[in-house]
């Protein structure tokens, strides 16, 4: 009886921490505030376990993984244009985030999840096109 009273509280716990996962929502636009091809918002701060869901609300966009910008253990990612792609981010850090047919014009967005990212540093020296470098560095600028 103990054993199942014990195996009860523990899915109830597990089930409620899943419960308390964040969504986000980030779209992938021709045209937003700021510029043409964006990310909408380019900054997303978020938990391990939170999901973020871009969606492409305009065509022939895509959402990939930036090499070298992504946690110690995250594997790279890449969604399929037109479609809607959903992260679930797991480590904390800094994920880079393009869209690969709009790199060079600057379509990029950073997702910070937790707290002091171990890998910040190390993604800030990442050499992007020259856009995509400054609207980056904007989004850089909001990690705490």
């Amino acid at each position: 009886m103990k054993r199942k009273i014990c195996l009860a509280m523990m899915l109830a716990f597990g089930m409620a921490g899943a419960a308390f996962a964040a969504e986000h929502e980030v779209k992938m636009l021709n045209k937003g505030a700021a510029g043409a091809m964006v990310f909408e918002p380019s900054f997303v701060r978020a938990e391990p376990g939170d999901v973020i869901h871009f969606l492409p609300t305009d065509k022939s966009h895509d959402v990939q993984s930036i090499d070298a910008m992504l946690p110690e253990g995250v594997a790279p990612f890449k969604g399929e244009i037109n479609k809607p792609y959903d992260l679930v981010v797991t480590a904390p850090g800094i994920y880079g985030i393009k869209c690969s047919p709009h790199f060079s014009m600057g379509m990029v967005a950073l997702i910070q999840v937790g707290d002091a990212p171990a890998n910040l540093e190390a993604a800030k020296v990442v050499k992007l096109p020259k856009k995509a470098q400054q609207r980056m560095n904007a989004d850089f600028d909001q990690v705490k």
